[in-house]
């Protein structure tokens, strides 16, 4: 039986633009130097609607947020074969908004916006292996 094709739309736009954040973080690396704040953001974000086409694509509502903690249980629900890797990652929920605005702590370092990024990858990575092809924006 073939795919709902609204479902396979919301679900894939959710991964488009996670991939838009990957792309995004992985060119801010190559600024000299790293522009660290932008990369730790984007990570946060890709993680963020990666978590957000999985729980659209198994049919799951979830509120209006960037919080990994949340978005994290939600989705180990339905797979529990997530849930370390998304403990792991729910300390990237604080850059949707850490180091954003002026008077925030200092910025990332390179080495922390660097591991942000691989645990990032390593959750976009974990979703996509869950999900059909057909939803894969690449």
């Amino acid at each position: 039986m073939p795919h709902d094709p609204v479902k396979i739309e919301e679900a894939k736009g959710w991964l488009m633009k996670a991939e838009v954040d990957l792309r995004a973080a992985e060119y801010e690396r190559t600024a000299d130097p790293p522009i660290t704040p932008d990369i730790v953001f984007h990570a946060q974000q890709l993680v963020e609607k990666s978590l957000k086409g999985f729980l659209s694509w198994n049919d799951t509502p979830f509120r209006k947020t960037h919080n990994l903690v949340e978005l994290g249980e939600q989705c180990s629900r339905l797979d529990n074969t997530l849930e370390a890797l998304l403990q792991r990652s729910a300390v990237l929920t604080e850059y949707a908004w850490k180091f954003r605005y002026p008077g925030e702590p200092e910025e990332p370092t390179a080495l922390e916006a660097d591991e942000a990024l691989a645990l990032a990858k390593q959750v976009y990575k974990a979703i996509l292996e869950r999900l059909p092809e057909i939803l894969n924006p690449e």
